[in-house]
């Protein structure tokens, strides 16, 4: 797994032992920041990457240039991992890790882009999507999401939604500003 590119491309990112962190593929997140830069979203942006594992995505942001990466990940293994790439590349001064639950979370995070992949089979889209502040989301699953388990009470609006192999990422963006808490 590396950096795919930005000032950091190509630099190579550690995984930990087991199974239990799934790294999102070089592929994906390719894709997913040439959507996100085209746009000019990430550029001085601050970041939230959930359930974090590697880091992989929150680093792609950082070296995209991205001001700020609030990392969320609990799993012991997955935070070694964390930690080690986020010192190798000398991203401490621009990183944040949250060594919690993303529920408990994500209520506290003000971020311009919210990064979600959490294990597949995750069910709480709704919930989580009720808890965010941000101006665009970017969910990860293993399969299309309900639309109307992301697009609770006219918060957010699916702007784009696209499968690559077995993972299919969906992005939203903030519809009712005030329902996003974003002028409270």
């Amino acid at each position: 797994m590396r950096v795919v590119a930005g000032s950091l491309g190509g630099r190579r990112l550690v995984g930990p032992d087991g199974s239990a962190t799934r790294p999102t593929t070089d592929r994906v997140r390719e894709a997913m920041f040439n959507a996100l830069g085209s746009a000019g979203i990430v550029d001085g942006a601050i970041v939230a990457d959930l359930f974090a594992g590697t880091g992989a995505i929150g680093i792609e942001a950082l070296s995209r240039g991205a001001a700020r990466c609030i990392f969320v990940e609990r799993d012991r293994a997955a935070l070694r991992a964390l930690d080690q790439n986020i010192a190798a590349l000398g991203l401490g001064t621009s990183s944040s890790v949250l060594r919690t639950d993303v529920m408990s979370a994500a209520a506290t995070i003000d971020a311009d882009v919210v990064f979600a992949d959490p294990p597949y089979g995750f069910d709480r889209w709704s919930e989580l999507l009720d808890r965010l502040r941000a101006g665009v989301v970017v969910l990860e699953s293993d399969g299309p999401l309900d639309p109307a388990a992301v697009t609770t009470r006219g918060r957010w609006v699916v702007t784009r939604a696209k499968r690559y192999g077995r993972t299919w990422v969906t992005f939203l963006e903030a519809g009712d500003p005030l329902a996003t808490g974003v002028l409270d």
